[in-house]
Order: structure tokens, then sequence, then C-alpha cells
């Protein structure tokens, strides 16, 4: 066996305690004997979410000899919020230990520098690898197995049952809801995202008419009580009585149709799309991405594909599926649908003139022209965020996931992080806010001067009365907490580090089995050393009078079985994308180094 590079693993240190494990405080030393894999992740981040889906089964196959911490790392000011982090924990059905990390305190100690990272420490308490991003579960897997034959011949493996304790459920009669849609008939349809399920309430918002789900995470056709779902989202209506739903975490869309109750699947495979995937085609054949929302506009079903930071579309008629704007690259880029960036859009709604949209992680509310152009009305990008009104281009949201059109023509913004319902008037370009006090709103409906709130965190629908004045608040503004890295001016030398799976190799088949893209912001930063190319080391020019900015770098590596008798041998893409918050100064480093899977020499 390979020797492996090995430096002893810091402890596990969070002001906020810890969570799913019975109040009991947890550190390494009660692990040793055991594989930890350490992952570090922030709720608001669907590249996070992807990975605690990814870890599902090596959980399950290996739960005797694997134990999994969540180490929550927060992005927004709401994320440092204990309840939230706990809330978080019950939405997403995280099933392991959670330490709540609000001062990025572990996160320092591991020099994580990426939303998702995972780290590997091998039974004696050694760090044997280090992965950003998603993609890597099945390299883990591999390094796990080895792990265990290494460590059962040494005796230094320990089996037995983990530290994870389930919390007690809650008798409500929706759990975390995402999304709603009002019926013909009066009534709502609800996405009761952590139950799995879609649930029919009477015009009260409150007295439940139906479930439509079995209730179990699972990806299944049929009636009412035996389809399944897994964490689903956006709701659409059409014409014809039916609803289009965004399963979002298989990667799907499906119909509902209300009379009968039955559920079929419109599009997807409920595998999730990577880089080198089809970006259109029959949609029953394409694979998607966390598809977050869903509404009807042009003639079609527009999806904001939270998963890859894209706009994608679905025909009816045809049967398709296409890519409608968006690079995969994540950031605010307004222009050509073709060349714009996104950033896990997550709430769509629909004027004749306008598809608006809350872009979560740039903290914006953007819209598509009818010719496809994408353009900015609140937001500057994935670091600044806030409560503050006034004029649109200095007023801040805070993580919004829904948005909703009023019938003057202004819009209303569910400010999910912010715990408020905003409104922005594209005829006077002004900010104001509706309504404070909600607890997490991810959405909000129309029924005739109401406008009805899902109050996420709260697991109900609220009824509010559209005020005429808005609400007077303080103004709020944040930056991401992360400190900068110091980096001396002139040339930096970029290093992403990339180490293929035991057994693999990269894959140069076809060509270049990496990609490396670097921009900045402001531009001005970069000297020279932007733009695309495939070699994963660079030398980057910074511009000496540029005293902080943020490099914005994605990284793509593809890795095959390296079985030359294998004619079909089995491929991964892992990629990441960072954003890397920098301070220049004399003193400051002349090497970047990121770590996208194995460890930095």
């Amino acid at each position: 066996m390979a020797k492996r590079a090995r430096v002893r693993a810091p402890e596990l240190i969070g002001k906020g305690g810890w969570i799913n494990t019975g109040d009991k405080e947890l550190s390494l030393a009660e692990f040793r004997g055991r594989i930890i894999i350490v992952d570090f992740w922030t709720f608001c981040c669907v590249n996070c979410l992807h990975v605690l889906d990814e870890l599902r089964e090596l959980e399950e196959k290996h739960r005797d000899t694997v134990v999994v911490i969540g180490v929550h790392s927060p992005k927004f000011v709401h994320e440092a919020e204990h309840q939230a982090v706990v809330d978080a924990v019950e939405r997403y059905g995280v099933e392991h230990p959670v330490l709540d990390d609000p001062e990025l305190a572990t996160w320092k100690q591991y020099a994580v520098r990426a939303w998702p990272t995972l780290v590997v420490i091998d039974p004696e308490g050694y760090v044997v690898a280090q992965h950003a991003g998603e993609g890597h579960v099945h390299a883990i897997e591999r390094l796990v197995e080895e792990l265990e034959t290494e460590h059962a011949v040494k005796g230094t493996l320990r089996r037995g049952d983990g530290p994870y304790v389930a919390p007690e459920p809650e008798p409500t009669a929706l759990r975390f809801p995402g999304k709603a849609v009002p019926l013909p008939s009066g009534n709502f349809l609800v996405s009761d995202t952590t139950r799995h399920q879609l649930v029919e309430l009477a015009e009260d918002g409150e007295s439940v008419v139906r479930r439509i789900g079995s209730g179990a995470r699972g990806f299944a056709d049929g009636g009412a009580g035996t389809a399944a779902f897994s964490e689903p989202q956006g709701l659409a209506l059409l014409d014809d009585g039916s609803v289009v739903v965004a399963d979002t975490v298989n990667h799907a869309l499906r119909r509902l149709d209300l009379t009968t109750g039955e559920v079929t699947t419109l599009a997807g495979t409920g595998r999730q799309w990577w880089q080198g995937s089809p970006t259109s085609g029959p949609a029953r054949e394409v694979d998607l991405s966390s598809p977050w929302d869903v509404a009807r506009w042009q003639e079609k079903i527009w999806i904001a594909m939270a998963g890859v930071h894209q706009l994608w579309v679905y025909d009816p008629v045809e049967g398709t599926v296409a890519v409608a704007a968006g690079t995969t690259n994540e950031g605010l880029v307004d222009g050509p649908g073709g060349e714009a960036w996104f950033a896990q859009p997550s709430g769509l709604a629909a004027t004749p003139e306008r598809l608006w949209l809350a872009d979560s992680e740039t903290s914006a509310l953007r819209w598509v022209e009818p010719d496809g152009s994408v353009h900015t009305a609140v937001g500057t990008g994935l670091f600044d965020f806030g409560h503050r009104d006034g004029a649109a281009e200095q007023a801040l949201l805070q993580h919004p996931l829904g948005v909703t059109a009023l019938p003057d023509g202004s819009v209303a913004v569910s400010d999910t992080y912010n715990h408020a319902l905003r409104r922005y008037d594209p005829a006077t370009g002004e900010v104001t806010t509706l309504a404070t006090d909600l607890r997490e709103p991810s959405d909000a409906v129309l029924v005739g001067d109401d406008i009805v709130v899902v109050e996420s965190a709260r697991h109900r629908l609220t009824r509010l009365r559209l005020p005429e004045e808005a609400v007077q608040v303080p103004d709020v503004a944040h930056r991401t907490q992360r400190e900068p890295t110091e980096v001396a001016p002139g040339r930096l030398r970029l290093d992403v580090i990339f180490q293929a799976p035991a057994g693999q190799k990269l894959d140069t088949r076809y060509g270049p089995s990496t990609r490396l893209l670097v921009s900045s912001t402001p531009p001005e930063l970069l000297r020279s050393g932007e733009g695309a190319g495939t070699d994963l080391s660079r030398a980057l020019e910074l511009d000496p009078a540029v005293e902080e900015g943020v490099l914005h770098i994605s990284a793509m590596a593809a890795s095959c079985d390296d079985d030359p008798s294998n004619e079909y041998p089995a491929c991964h893409v892992h990629q990441q994308d960072w954003g890397v918050p920098v301070r220049l100064t004399e003193a400051g480093t002349d090497r970047l180094p990121l770590v996208l899977a194995g460890l930095d020499a």
C-alpha cells in the first residue's frame, strides 16, 4: 500500500456546541480507532446539500467503522444563529453529529477555504486527505476501504455504533415547507419539503385536505399514497389543472394530476448533472441539478436550476429541456443569457414582460427580458448582504429564496435570512420593507388583497394584508465574515492541488482532463492571469493599487479507473468554485494553494 502523508488532526471546537448528540459534548479522542469524515458545510450552500446526499450511502454502508461529523461554518449572519443551524440539520435530514462553529474556529484550524470541504482522519487521529467541492465520495469510499484494511491488520481499527442521537419529531402539519401555489378551488398546495410530500391545505391555510407522497425519501411515480419525492420545492399550476413540481433532491420535474393524485415524471433521470453532461434533449434522458423553483413563461416551464447556477426551460409540447441562461460559473454577471452568471437561483415569478428571480447566494433580485438578456435590480455579488432599504443600487437583501409579482408591477421578495418581506418597485427604483418578524420566509402567493407567506421555519402559511405603507427598519450591512488571505502585490502563484484517487488516473482520452477559470472582483485586481486554461497552476499578477478584492477560481478534473484492460472504465468529475477574499500587503504570501483533492505537500 502506498505510503500516505499524515498530519495530526486539530481538535473540533465550536462556540455553538453539538447537535444530534443528545446534548453530549464530543472530542476527537472519543473516536480513536474509527475513520472520521469531517464535512465543513453551511446550510445556504447547494453544493454542501449535494454532499450531504452523496454521503448518505457511505454512512450507511460503513456505519460501524466511519463517523461523519458536520462542522457548520456560516457564510451569512443568519447562519451563525444556533437555532437556525438546529433547524437546518432537521430540514435537510442530517443524521450525524454536527458541531456549530459560528466563529469559524475549526474552519481556520483546518485551513479550509471553500464550502463544502471534506477531511478524512484515520483511526490514529491523522488527516490523510482533503477534498473541496462535490463528486469526491467515490474516492473517499475507496480510501475508507483502504484504511479499514490497513488498520484492521495493525489492530488500530475499532468497530461500533456511532454517536448520532435522533431528535424527537415535532407534531406539526407542515415541516419546513418550501413553496406554495393557490389552486382553482381556493385551496393551497404546499411542498412539505422535509417530509418529502405535497400537502393540500384548505382555504384557511391550516386544515389538511390530503397528502401526496408516501412521506419516505425516494423517487417513484404512482398514486398519492405510493409516489415518492425527495425534498420537493417549487410548484407551478398549468392550464390543464395539473401541477409541475421541482423535485429538488431527485434532480427531476414531476407532474401531479390534481384530480386523481397521480404523480409522473416529466424531466430528469434521478441523477445529478455534471460538467460534460448533455445540456439539452429529451426531458426524461437529460440529468438535472437541484431544480429549486418553476414558473410558466413564454409558453414554457422555466426552471431555477440552483445546483448549477443556471436557468433551464422545459418545453411541454416537445417534451425537451435545455439551458436558457447561465454558464455554470457562480457569481453576478449580467448580459446575454449565454454569458450571464447566477448563484443558486431559487425563486421565480413571471409577468408578461419579465421573468423575475431571487438569486440567493448573491442576495440579489434579478430579471430576464423576453430577448433572454439578464439584468440585476438589487444586489452586488457573493459577499455583500444585509437589510437596507432605499435606492435599489445601494439596497441590501440577505439570501432571498422567493419572489412574487404584485398587481401594480412591483415585486415582493421573500428575504429569507432577514426574516422579512421586501418590495422592489421598478417604476421608482426603490426597495422597501413590507413585513418583518417572519421566520425564514421562502415563498409568497397573492390571494385577493392578501399575501400568503410560506414561513418555512415556523412550519406554516401566514396571511398578511398587503400594507399601504412600508415598515421602517434600521439599515444593516454585512460582508461574509471570512478573513481575507494576505497576499503580496505583484506575482502570485496559484496552485490547485489535485491527486487522482487510488486506482484512478487523469482522463486524457479526449484531450485535457483539467480546467481552470480565474477572474476577480474588481476586475482591475488582476493585471494578468485571468481567463480559462487547462493547467491547474497559474502565475497571476496582482495590481498593487488595488488593496482588497476577491479572486474567483473554478477548477475541474476528470479521473478514470487506471486499468488498461477495462474498455469502459468508471470516470468521475471533481469540481469546485472558490471565492477567495484577498488583501494585498508586502508581508503577504506569494503562493495561494487550493486543495481540490489530496493534500498540499
